[in-house]
């Protein structure tokens, strides 16, 4: 008996030492190439840096011809060893591979269906922007990332920067999954006065944790966001999920908004580290939002807007611990936008907002976008007062060549427009309905924004026109690679939807029994290098 005990030991064993393998990597390079499946189910991955320094991620690993590659930066590790702990062995574990460019650098940004004025990550998954702030001169971007797959997963927290909101640099991942998850959305702030105690200006981030139980964690930057240190107190908040983090100067307290089972909970705190919970609004489902904005850029007019990750929101009162609603829910934005965010801290306290277009990039070694930035505003509509959403004023920065016409019809615009080549565009039109009960603008063969004049709808959102009886629109809209932004009435409805696949060689066109005001498209410049 004892050696057949003996004998299961030693299978056990024999087992366990090829359920992991081992590749070392002397690091002389910046990257690490990896190729990458779509077929083969995940592994996981542990990459050992030191003793007491590890990162994790689960990661399909070809074990035949890859689908694309992927890469890390590994330039910090250089004269370092990298150990890749792996689960299972496939073929792909050989034919990782360091070098000083990743694969397909040579093609960045000029890949066949690469958005031309819209953020997404050199390679893998993109969804919800983080920790949008601005400092010393800097837009931050952080989003939820998987760098390691076009599909949800191993979220970190990518990063790039701006300094007009228009052109990204894309940085190295800010934050990794640690012992107590992988790195969910979250928000950042600069702590100008030092009340955390991490030095004056230090750039907080605040995030959940996603491992056993969801937990607030924050991180602090003493270097504009290049590096990060997670606080050791960590995790000062549970189990709730999306901290939206600001400054409320009346009563000099730091305000917390979390998502909390159907509510947003309110919390305040003095020092960033130990939070109180003051109240709770019902009716919202993940990544809260909370801002103040004048009523028609009357400065003593001011509403407080509250608002989660589908759109829908309230407008109310706020004294730094309550939120009391008097209007509301509503909606303004209308389609594949997602868990938007708004920048803290910006120079001219416009209030300027990026949002998640869940959109597929059919056919490349990234996945999903970042939304046109746009500037949010109160203004009185004959229903009340409401939220409009506007591309922001640095889009005309971007115009390359210009065509405009007054005062046609379709049947006159529409073969002019076909001079029109270019497939990124900024559209402005003013029309009106002149017979009939609908307007389309159409591009190749597609309906892109489409009104129903019989159930009073945009694209299917419901929509009342301002002037009763009058079917005028202003319409705005950015078109790109794979995506379409409308701007209907000057932000009073904001729709996202991807392009459809072509069904015809026609560009832009108008249907409709319609006079055409004016019609203004610019061609516009990429913002990648």
């Amino acid at each position: 008996m004892k050696k057949f005990l003996l004998f299961l030991t030693l299978i056990a064993l024999s087992q366990s030492s090829f359920a992991q393998i081992i590749k070392e990597f002397k690091i002389e390079k910046q990257y690490l190439n990896f190729p990458i499946s779509k077929s083969i189910k995940r592994q996981k991955v542990k990459f050992v840096e030191s003793a007491d320094t590890l990162t994790y991620a689960v990661i399909s690993i070809a074990d035949k011809a890859p689908d694309y590659w992927v890469f890390k930066d590994v330039s910090n590790l250089k004269g370092k060893t990298l150990k890749l702990v792996l689960s299972k062995q496939v073929s792909g574990i050989d034919q990782i591979y360091q070098s000083d460019t990743f694969a397909g650098q040579d093609s960045l940004y000029k890949e066949v269906n690469r958005p031309q004025f819209h953020f997404t990550t050199r390679r893998g998954w993109v969804n919800d922007p983080n920790g949008l702030v601005y400092q010393n001169g800097e837009y931050h971007l952080f989003y939820q990332h998987n760098p390691f797959e076009i599909n949800w997963q191993n979220m970190h927290w990518g990063h790039a920067v701006s300094k007009d909101l228009l052109h990204w640099n894309e940085l190295n991942d800010a934050l990794y999954p640690d012992t107590l998850g992988t790195m969910f959305s979250g928000s950042a702030v600069v702590d100008k006065n030092n009340t955390a105690g991490w030095g004056n200006n230090a750039l907080v981030a605040f995030y959940t944790t996603a491992g056993n139980k969801m937990q607030q964690n924050v991180a602090y930057s003493n270097d504009n966001g290049r590096s990060f240190t997670k606080f050791i107190g960590n995790p000062i908040l549970g189990p709730d999920r999306d901290p939206k983090v600001f400054w409320y100067a009346p009563t000099k307290t730091w305000v917390m908004a979390l998502y909390n089972e159907n509510y947003v909970a309110i919390y305040n705190s003095k020092d960033l580290k130990k939070w109180d919970l003051k109240s709770k609004t019902k009716g919202f489902y993940e990544c809260p939002e909370l801002f103040e904005l004048s009523v028609d850029g009357n400065a003593n007019n001011k509403k407080w807007v509250m608002y989660a990750a589908s759109g829908t929101y309230m407008i109310g009162s706020f004294d730094g611990a309550n939120f009391k609603p008097e209007a509301g829910k509503y909606f303004y934005t209308w389609g594949t936008q997602y868990a938007a965010q708004t920048y803290n801290n910006t120079p001219d306290g416009k209030r300027i907002q990026i949002g998640w277009g869940r959109i597929d990039q059919v056919g490349m070694p990234f996945n999903q976008m970042m939304l046109f930035p746009n500037e949010l505003s109160l203004r009185t509509t004959r229903e009340g007062v409401r939220l409009f959403c506007e591309p922001i004023n640095q889009v005309t920065q971007l115009h390359d060549k210009k065509y405009n016409w007054n005062n046609v019809t379709p049947d006159v615009i529409n073969p002019a427009l076909k001079i029109i080549k270019s497939d990124v565009l900024h559209i402005t039109m003013d029309i009106e309905i002149d017979k009939g009960l609908g307007a389309e603008v159409f591009y190749k063969g597609n309906p892109i924004i489409y009104y129903d004049g019989n159930f009073n709808r945009f694209n299917g959102a419901p929509y009342i026109c301002e002037t009763p009886g009058s079917f005028r629109f202003n319409i705005e809209i950015l078109l790109d690679k794979n995506s379409v932004e409308g701007y209907i009435d000057h932000g009073k409805l904001h729709i996202v939807e991807a392009l459809k696949n072509p069904k015809s060689d026609q560009g832009l066109e108008l249907k409709g029994d319609i006079k055409v005001h004016s019609f203004e498209v610019a061609e516009m410049k990429s913002i990648w290098k």
